[in-house]
C-alpha cells in the first residue's frame, strides 16, 4: 500500500506549499496526495507534478497520510524527496 512507502521513506515533505517548491527544485521522485483533501488545495501541485513528470499516487485519507508520516494532523499532500 501507498502509505508503507511514506512511512519507509528516508525524507518526507509534508504539505501543498513545500511539495510545489520542492517540485520546482527538482528534489521530489513521487507524490501522495489524500482523496479526501479538498481539490483547490491539490489540484495545483497534482498539475505540477504531471507536468515535470513526478508519479502521483492516490490514497484514502488525510489522517492515515499524516499519520504514515509520523505526525498527529491530517495531510493532504506528502512529496517523497530523493536522498
Amino acid at each position: 500500500m501507498s502509505y508503507e512507502r511514506v512511512k519507509q521513506a528516508s525524507k518526507t515533505i509534508i504539505g501543498t506549499k513545500q511539495a510545489v517548491k520542492a517540485i520546482r527544485a527538482g528534489q521530489v521522485t513521487e507524490l501522495f496526495v489524500a482523496l479526501d483533501a479538498d481539490s483547490w488545495v491539490t489540484d495545483p501541485v497534482v498539475v505540477l507534478a504531471k507536468e515535470v513528470g513526478v508519479p502521483v499516487s492516490l490514497v484514502e485519507s488525510k489522517k492515515e497520510l499524516g499519520k504514515a508520516c509520523g505526525i498527529h494532523v491530517g495531510a493532504a499532500v506528502v512529496a517523497i524527496a530523493a536522498s
